[in-house]
């Protein structure tokens, strides 16, 4: 039975990812500082299922303030390294030096466990790291030039990395995964936020005007090319995680409210900081290096997390 380590397991990506891999007869070790960025409860809910399986160990732990036990890392076949602080608005000012501290010094005690074990260790990155991109689709060897705090960590993630590999050896691949949704997506995302409000009738507010597109990606594509990546990638590969469903945000609300057969209370303000224009994957080199392709589309997808929180429309179910 294989058996791998994930941090940040109680997360949107690492709780969906820890399911997949005891569903596919994996052990998991998961890892989780159970940060305040969120409520707990949410990550707690995420990770019920994880809980009740025989397969399954919770390890609550920061990274950034230690290493982890020797006897965690033993019998480990890999290291799926998704702990991070989030977000982009939240990078700014005071909040800044928790992005260094969950996002870079835990990266580097990760880091530092993988190479002295030999452990091959798949990173989350971000499409962050492009800022707004040169050109789109845009190909993983864009020179990078993130415009948030955020985006500049996660990048300073993929050059740490990058070090260890030339030190110790370090056998890593990053995904810089495009705009990831579906259910249990955190609650300050946008998708959360629309459904959220789907369901309350309370007020959605768009940052801006609403003509900022995203290429979005459903989560089960995202976890599927997440342990694709580790059984199958070269070390020191870099690969775009797209979906293929770029869409404008006022687009998605449009397809929301198809979808859950009412309308929503729209609110526009100011543009946030650090919210890039555009985002859209060039996903050639992981389609044929890997084989992998997005299965979700985005009127798939957002069915998916509507009929997850009870709010499609029953016509459309």
């Amino acid at each position: 039975m294989p058996r791998y380590l994930v941090t940040g397991c109680a997360g949107f990506i690492g709780s969906t990812l820890t399911d997949a891999l005891l569903a596919d007869g994996c052990e998991v070790v998961g890892v989780d500082a159970f940060t305040d960025y969120y409520d707990r409860s949410a990550k707690e809910a995420a990770l019920a299922g994880a809980r009740d399986h025989p397969a399954f160990t919770l390890l609550e732990h920061d990274l950034a303030a230690g290493p982890l036990a020797e006897e965690v890392l033993d019998g480990l076949d890999g290291i799926f390294h998704l702990a991070a602080r989030p977000g982009v608005r939240a990078s700014w000012g005071a909040g800044f030096e928790a992005y260094v501290s969950d996002n870079i010094l835990a990266t580097h005690t990760v880091a530092d466990a993988a190479g002295a074990r030999g452990l091959r260790l798949v990173f989350a990155s971000s499409s962050s790291i492009y800022g707004d991109a040169l050109a789109y689709p845009t190909l993983e060897d864009t020179p990078p030039s993130p415009i948030s705090p955020y985006g500049v960590t996660k990048l300073a993630c993929e050059h740490l990395l990058n070090a260890h590999a030339r030190d110790s050896g370090l056998a890593h691949v990053a995904l810089r995964y495009f705009t990831v949704y579906g259910p249990r997506q955190r609650p300050d995302m946008a998708f959360t936020r629309i459904v959220a409000a789907v369901v309350s009738g309370s007020e959605f507010e768009i940052y801006g005007d609403g003509s900022q597109s995203r290429d979005f990606t459903f989560v089960a594509d995202a976890v599927a090319a997440t342990i694709t990546a580790m059984r199958e990638a070269p070390a020191g590969a870099t690969y775009n995680v797209g979906g293929g469903s770029e869409a404008a945000l006022r687009d998605v609300v449009a397809l929301v409210e198809e979808l859950a057969g009412r309308s929503l209370n729209i609110r526009y303000g100011e543009r946030a900081p650090g919210d890039v224009k555009r985002t859209l994957a060039d996903t050639n080199r992981i389609r044929t290096a890997l084989g992998w392709q997005p299965q979700t589309d985005l009127r798939a997808g957002l069915a998916a997390q509507l009929d997850a929180a009870g709010a499609l429309a029953p016509s459309t179910g």
